[in-house]
């Protein structure tokens, strides 16, 4: 490695300073400039978040890796370097897992990283993250090249603190502090994280952090399994109340009389069983916010109550007259379309237009392209954690699979396919490997609902066929374009080449269609 060469890598970066760039973008430019520097087959950006590894970005990894948060105390690799205040390279014998094997990018064999090195980042003279390296050839890299990875690491924390910083001007300006709270909040509770990359699920976390910051009655919307109840904790993490409870309750899981007696409380001998005063859900919801999930299955005479003490904020506990003052946020959840409940007399239409003054429609999995397999990544760590696997991947056919998919489940079913398959696929094995692998066939996904689709071929979504023909021609056009222009990135060029059209003939058409 020459002074001149090095020197080479660098200025870009250098040059990258005072530019603005988005983060993911930075972040790319960073790991390129690194793999032209210290060649080899997959690098990653990780930051540390507690006890965990967070992914901000990959270059030689699938892209499940994005999805993963890897607990520093179960990979020892992590933890040495780390613990380390330079660059670290593993004996190419060593026998530490590494958190990579098996997932390295377009890699269909068992194949295990075989040379590793890493150097962790430090910021204010804080441990910040880690910068990896790895290469299926066990002799990659060279003692000598921890110096220039120690000079691209310095490098790498300037370009991370610029990034950050710019993060924070660019929140302070436009005022949204409630974005990185949701991120905090989220980023605190591992298991209830927000992960997505997709234009859905950014439009939906940026609607989060607008109406985060209000004090609105939100009614979320959206399909079984698309998270409603992630959504409500993201919005409370983002409102001023955030340091007060959220408490929350399904409508659907209780009777009318008991379902009163949780909203609002009730005093001895109001019923059979009322040996106590207790207080209800209001109640303890004063000063944070109550999510009332599965809100359409209230019955006319609930939501009657229910609406005098939205309006007045007063409230009497069942079996006692005395009026009780709170102080509450309403966060509401349905699959029903209560619009139309109304209209068939079923809802109240004064219950329905106050739970609505800010609808959030939660977008279904199918329409949110590849965050799919950043969500698959992320469950796939949890259950490799879980059966203590060194690693759990998926082949190239699965992720196929399960991209093309319609998920009538969404989030819900795709946690509880992967965790199923798991399991069997490990039952399958005679001796316990050191990568497990999930094809297709682990996944068993209902017939009929996959379609196989290589890189080149076009996943054509579902449409509707209801309506005029011209009606839904266009419907299939605008789910076409959008499909491919999400495998794209949004890139109008590429996605134009793979429907075979003139760039500009594709425009004219997106333009027709309303779509831009």
């Amino acid at each position: 490695m020459t002074a001149k060469s090095l020197l080479t890598a660098l200025l870009p970066l250098v040059s990258d300073l005072s530019r603005e760039l988005p983060e993911g973008e930075r972040y790319r430019r960073l790991l390129e400039a690194m793999r032209a520097l210290l060649p080899c087959d997959a690098a990653a950006l990780l930051r540390l978040d507690g006890e965990w590894l967070v992914p901000l970005a990959v270059d030689g990894l699938s892209t499940d890796t994005l999805g993963r948060r890897f607990k520093v105390s179960e990979h020892p690799r992590f933890e040495a370097l780390l613990s380390s205040h330079g660059p670290t390279r593993f004996a190419a014998d060593s026998d530490l897992p590494d958190p990579y094997d098996g997932l390295v990018d377009g890699l269909d064999d068992h194949l295990e990283v075989h040379d590793c090195m890493g150097c962790p980042l430090f910021i204010d003279e804080r441990p910040w993250g880690l910068l990896t390296l790895d290469a299926l050839d066990p002799e990659q890299f060279e003692p000598i090249e921890l110096d220039a990875l120690q000079a691209f690491a310095s490098l790498a924390a300037a370009t991370v603190n610029a990034a950050e910083r710019i993060e924070r001007l660019a929140n302070r300006v436009e005022d949204e502090h409630q974005r990185a709270e949701v991120y905090r909040q989220a980023s605190g509770q591992q298991d209830r994280e927000m992960i997505g990359q997709s234009k859905a699920h950014k439009r939906l976390v940026e609607e989060i952090s607008l109406v985060g910051g209000s004090d609105l009655t939100v009614l979320i919307t959206g399909e079984t399994g698309v998270g409603k109840e992630l959504v409500a904790q993201a919005i409370h993490a983002a409102s001023a109340r955030a340091d007060k409870p959220i408490i929350s309750l399904n409508c659907a899981a209780l009777p009318d009389t008991l379902v009163e007696s949780e909203l609002f409380g009730h005093v001895r001998g109001a019923f059979t069983g009322a040996t106590n005063d207790r207080r209800g859900k209001f109640e303890l919801a004063n000063g944070g916010t109550l999510f009332l999930d599965e809100v359409g299955e209230l019955s006319l005479t609930v939501q009657a109550k229910l609406l005098r003490v939205l309006q007045s904020g007063q409230l009497q506990r069942l079996g006692s007259d005395k009026e009780h003052q709170v102080d509450v946020r309403l966060i509401a959840a349905t699959n029903r379309d209560l619009a139309e409940e109304v209209r068939n007399g079923r809802y109240r239409a004064d219950f329905y237009h106050r739970l609505s003054v800010y609808p959030l429609l939660v977008p279904a999995l199918r329409d949110r392209g590849r965050d799919v397999l950043l969500l698959s990544g992320f469950f796939l760590e949890q259950n490799r954690s879980r059966m203590g696997l060194n690693s759990l991947r998926l082949n190239s056919d699965a992720q196929a699979a399960l991209m093309a998919y319609n998920w009538p489940g969404n989030v819900r079913e795709l946690e509880h396919l992967i965790g199923r398959s798991a399991l069997k696929a490990l039952g399958n094995c005679k001796d316990r490997p050191k990568i497990l692998s999930l094809s297709a066939a682990d996944l068993d996904l209902p017939t009929g609902r996959v379609e196989v689709v290589t890189e080149q071929a076009v996943a054509s979504p579902a449409v509707s066929v209801s309506g005029d023909l011209r009606e839904a021609t266009e419907n299939y056009q605008r789910q076409l374009i959008s499909a491919c222009l999400e495998r794209h990135h949004n890139n109008w060029a590429s996605a134009a080449r793979e429907l075979g059209l003139d760039r500009a003939n594709l425009g004219r058409m997106a333009k027709r269609l309303g779509m831009k």
